[in-house]
C-alpha cells in the first residue's frame, strides 16, 4: 500500500480520469455551455512582442514557427499540401501572419508534419 502526499483517493482520481476523457480525445473542450470555456483572444489584443509568429531570422525563429503551426493545425490535415494546410489554418482562425508564410510553400509538395512545413519555408532548427 503507497502512502505519499496525494490528497485524492484512487476513486476520486478515476473519476476525475473520466471527466477530462472527452477533452483527451478530442483536443477541444466538450462542455455543452459554451461560458465554461476560456474566452479567445479578440482581433483588437495587443500582439506580444513580434506576435505570435516570428520574423524570419529571429533567434529561435524555427521553433517559434513550429510551435505556432502545430498549435493551429493539431495532427489532422497531414500529410497534406498546401491548398489543404491553408484551409485548415483559415478554419481554425490562424493568424494572417501565419497563413501568409504557409501560403510561400510549394503548391505540389505533400508535406508529412509541422517539421516538414519548417524545413520547407527554409527554416533550420538547432540540432
Amino acid at each position: 500500500m503507497e502512502r505519499g502526499s496525494n490528497r485524492l483517493n484512487v476513486h476520486r482520481d478515476d473519476e476525475m480520469k473520466h471527466e477530462l476523457q472527452g477533452l483527451l480525445r478530442s483536443g477541444h473542450p466538450t462542455r455543452s455551455e459554451e461560458w465554461h470555456d476560456p474566452e479567445p483572444a479578440a482581433d483588437d489584443d495587443p500582439e506580444v512582442a513580434a506576435g505570435p509568429v516570428p520574423v524570419r531570422g529571429a533567434v529561435g525563429d524555427a521553433e517559434a514557427l513550429r510551435f505556432e503551426l502545430a498549435r493551429h493545425l493539431g495532427r489532422t490535415p497531414f500529410p497534406a499540401k498546401r491548398r489543404q494546410l491553408l484551409q485548415t489554418l483559415t478554419e481554425r482562425h490562424a493568424p494572417d501572419r501565419l497563413i501568409e508564410v504557409v501560403n510561400q510553400l510549394p503548391p505540389d509538395r505533400t508535406y508529412g508534419n509541422v517539421q516538414e512545413v519548417v524545413t520547407a519555408l527554409g527554416r533550420r532548427t538547432r540540432a
